[in-house]
């Protein structure tokens, strides 16, 4: 054949890039479920988290395996709800809802199909709801650990927030900044309400003698106003999906 015509070059050329393709469609099959396993590990560790169970950076020392073990050692059940609040099924110890399962689910949260909104329920108390939306660039998430008060209230333990591209130093604070974490704790939810939660510039008065303290508001990321707002509204859209699951635990204590 001779090589300086264009039908060589074409058929080489198609040769080549059918093995390339061949080539990494392999890698990827072969790496999958290695992805999967570290997707899965990193979901726990964030739930885990913001349980209180120890630190992101805790987790990463510990490697899949041993994460894996921990949240079987700690998971009591799991389950998912409907936005009425109605419990629909049990989800095997197993399971969790990573951020592109999330993704699905955000859909049905403000489409028309039934959501599954999956609640995670920890040996010592702590129960577990995540949170997925928007930010600046890109798809941002959470999970948000409750405390049930004797009285039935639900009150913030703790939360770990992530992201997939939001600007360094400015967006990506609501990973990289424990403080911003930080400020959820405590935090009471207006479960119920028009506006259950809000992240908003100014934050609300705390512990200013003669001025209402609000407890369903933190103060916004300086600097990150899109990315604030986005993850307002994640918040503010999830957590109003389960306030008919969160009211129900007010409701059995009166």
């Amino acid at each position: 054949m001779n090589t300086n015509n264009n039908l060589y070059t074409v058929i080489y050329t198609a040769i080549i890039v059918a093995v390339v393709a061949a080539i990494l469609a392999f890698v990827s099959q072969s790496l999958k479920s290695k992805q999967q396993a570290n997707e899965k590990a990193d979901t726990i560790s964030q739930m885990m988290t913001a349980s209180g169970f120890g630190t992101k950076a805790d987790f990463q020392k510990m490697g899949n395996a041993a994460v894996l073990q921990k949240y079987a050692d700690e998971i009591e059940k799991a389950y998912t709800v409907n936005v009425q609040g109605d419990k629909v099924a049990d989800l095997p110890l197993d399971k969790v809802y990573s951020p592109s399962e999330l993704k699905k689910q955000n859909y049905n949260i403000k489409g028309s199909a039934e959501p599954e909104l999956p609640v995670f329920v920890f040996k010592n108390g702590i129960t577990v709801v995540p949170v997925y939306g928007a930010g600046l660039w890109g798809p941002i998430w959470c999970y948000i650990a409750f405390e049930i008060g004797q009285d039935g209230t639900a009150v913030i333990k703790g939360a770990y927030f992530d992201h997939e591209s939001e600007t360094a130093g400015l967006g990506s604070r609501i990973k990289d900044d424990p403080a911003f974490q930080a400020k959820f704790q405590g935090e009471i939810p207006n479960f119920g309400s028009e506006n259950v939660f809000a992240i908003v510039k100014g934050g609300s008065p705390k512990n200013v003698e003669g001025m209402e303290i609000i407890d369903n508001q933190i103060d916004a990321i300086t600097g990150a106003t899109m990315t604030s707002q986005g993850l307002d509204a994640a918040i503010d859209t999830w957590l109003g999906a389960y306030s008919n699951h969160f009211l129900k635990f007010s409701a059995e204590e009166e």
